[in-house]
């Protein structure tokens, strides 16, 4: 069974290259370029995992991650921040907010995949919350 993963990011170019890591992957792929797209998505794909920009049209990504963990069927969805943004504050409100990784853009390949396949095996493993941020609370290049 291929797993779902729904990536939320305005940046055509940022999109194809994540889109294409993960295709490679095996991973089924769904994209959406501004939050709300990004929310009904959520809501009606039913994905395994959401990777999710900061900084998008409308309403941003901190507010996005917010929504996702208040609303009864998102809210134990993984989520991977992957951003410009490389403050640490931006970082500790992302996490305070739901998210339960961060990685900072450019991030590699291999450093996508290796969150998004910890993330999935977290939130497979019993006794595993997917919304235990305290576990992973990685910034790469800071």
């Amino acid at each position: 069974m291929n797993r779902k993963i729904l990536v939320i990011e305005d940046d055509p170019a940022g999109l194809r290259l994540v889109g294409y890591t993960l295709k490679k992957q095996g991973y089924e792929v769904i994209t959406a370029s501004n939050g709300l797209e990004g929310l009904k998505k959520a809501r009606e794909e039913g994905p395994d995992l959401v990777i999710l920009d900061l900084m998008l049209p409308g309403v941003d990504g901190f507010e996005i991650c917010h929504r996702l963990r208040t609303e009864p069927q998102t809210a134990r969805l993984p989520i991977l921040v992957l951003s410009g943004k490389t403050g640490e504050a931006d970082r500790d409100t992302a996490l305070k907010v739901g998210a339960n990784a961060y990685l900072v853009k450019p991030a590699s390949p291999s450093e996508v995949i290796k969150q998004v396949e910890s993330l999935l095996a977290r939130k497979a493993a019993p006794g595993q919350h997917a919304d235990d941020s305290s576990q992973s609370t990685r910034c790469s290049r800071q």
